[in-house]
């Protein structure tokens, strides 16, 4: 498919982009999840300026992302050691 002009508006900021159509809805939704973590952050702290309001967000998707990170390089690697383990289990079975 081909891309599309889309506007996204990201603290009271629009931002013009060229995107794939396949993306444009996880980019709104992703624009929709920033603006509404801002609408808490304003609400709960005493912080108004944009920039700090931004800051936060962006600390807090990049803890989030990193964390998703940790736990998929963890479960992976438990994976592979079971997988490990069923294999040499298959191979000792097999061999006798």
């Amino acid at each position: 498919m081909g891309e599309i002009s889309i506007k996204i508006n990201i603290a009271d900021r629009v931002y013009p982009l060229k995107v794939n159509m396949e993306e444009e809805e996880i980019i709104r939704r992703a624009a929709k999840l920033i603006n509404d973590r801002i609408k808490e952050y304003q609400e709960n702290y005493a912080v108004r300026d944009k920039q700090d309001l931004l800051s936060m967000c962006v600390l807090h998707y990049a803890t989030s992302s990193l964390k998703a990170d940790k736990k998929v390089t963890t479960e992976d690697t438990e994976v592979a050691e079971k997988v490990y383990h069923l294999d040499h289990l298959l191979n000792d079975f097999f061999s006798k």
